[in-house]
């Protein structure tokens, strides 16, 4: 099952979608105007259902297919939104909204599921249901959680669920995935360092939380060399130091640390929290100090399924001619919710040299799009083949 002929056909015109949605960047949960296109266009295909609405602007296709023998249901998902980011492309086709920007391909992945929705519309060559997941709020808004609440899975009775990422730096079409935890958790934190200010030049008077700040960040780096097992994956990133003052002579009373902790592992995650939380508050306590702590839970391990993650390899060596172990990456993604909640398998599309995700001048490559689009087709009708 090479690249299938009629994405080729199909090629122009899924370009054009892509482009028209760069051009017109949604954030979060506000992708009115994205949803509202994906919903028209699904109707025109002649979805046998599609309902807007799940999770503001989340909006699902359902596909039947022509055999009689099945109940299986499989589910695609794309992600809708973008990034807050000063677009720097130039090119004829960039952000026409200043300060926005679909940095990260989610335009290719919804026009590319849009491009798989109207094949297997057309063709119906398989036995069961598709259900396609057009997703917002990838970027920080949990929207795959928002979905999943509202039923998502139990509604449509979606057994297994299948997603897609395109990953600069991977040669353009080149398929790559791992089992088990591929991308990590991803949480946060803030700290308020609380000291007793005064005159630079009297330290001995104050409590300097500068000084204190400065052991916490420090302290912070045992729990990767010293607490986590090696073989275990764990970043702890202290990301952002803020005083509240900017004169040279005043030593401040207060000092916000911010940062992050990343894992792959959810026994791990827990104990990175314990640590992180008890190397604040008595490195704070040794020093006279006191450590104020806000420690939020991110989205959770993205954990890929072993069967799934079999299958969705193959596929993908069908289509391209070859499926490499992918990298473990410490970036988040709440497609994990959705596989908390079904079993599943999630993929990355090479797209070639070229700027990463999240930067001004990051571009989705469309010559990957019948790639794409075949393996998603591929995922529904092998998956689900009509009975001889």
């Amino acid at each position: 099952m090479p690249v299938k002929n009629r994405f080729a056909e199909m090629h122009p015109q899924i370009t054009e979608w892509r482009r028209d949605l760069h051009q017109n960047p949604e954030l979060n949960f506000d992708c009115h105007r994205t949803a509202g296109l994906v919903a028209e266009r699904l109707r025109a295909f002649g979805c046998d259902e599609v309902v807007e609405g799940i999770a503001g602007t989340g909006v699902v296709g359902v596909i039947r297919g022509r055999g009689a023998a099945s109940d299986r249901v499989i589910g695609l998902r794309a992600d809708m939104d973008a990034l807050p980011i000063m677009e720097a492309t130039g090119l004829d086709y960039a952000s026409q909204t200043p300060g926005k920007m679909h940095a990260c391909g989610h335009d290719g992945h919804t026009a590319m599921l849009l491009g798989a929705a109207q094949y297997l519309a057309e063709t119906r060559n398989f036995d069961g249901t598709a259900v396609v997941i057009f997703q917002p709020a990838e970027e920080g808004g949990g929207g795959a959680k928002v979905m999943c609440d509202a039923g998502l899975m139990a509604r449509w009775n979606v057994q297994e669920v299948y997603g897609m990422h395109n990953w600069p730096g991977m040669p353009a079409g080149q398929f790559g995935i791992r089992e088990g935890g591929f991308f990590a958790a991803t949480d946060q934190f803030t700290v308020q360092v609380v000291g007793r200010g005064g005159h630079a030049a009297k330290p001995q008077e104050t409590i300097d939380p500068t000084v204190v700040a400065s052991h916490i960040v420090l302290a912070l780096q045992s729990v990767a060399s010293r607490n986590v097992d090696p073989t275990q994956q764990v970043v702890v990133s202290v990301t952002s130091f803020r005083t509240e003052s900017d004169a040279y002579n005043v030593i401040p009373p207060r000092v916000e640390l911010r940062g992050t902790v990343r894992t792959l592992d959810a026994g791990v995650r827990v104990q990175a929290q314990e640590r992180v939380s008890a190397l604040i508050d008595l490195t704070a306590k040794a020093y006279g100090a006191v450590a104020e702590l806000e420690y939020e839970l991110g989205y959770p391990v993205m954990v890929n399924a072993p069967d799934q993650t079999a299958f969705a390899a193959d596929v993908a060596r069908r289509v391209a001619g070859d499926c490499v172990e992918a990298p473990l990456v410490m970036g988040g993604e709440d497609f994990a919710y959705m596989l908390e909640e079904r079993p599943g398998a999630y993929i990355l599309v090479g797209n070639g040299p070229g700027a990463s995700v999240h930067h001004p001048e990051y571009n989705f490559n469309d010559e990957i799009i019948p790639l794409g689009c075949s393996w998603w087709a591929g995922i529904i009708e092998d998956r689900m083949p009509l009975q001889s």
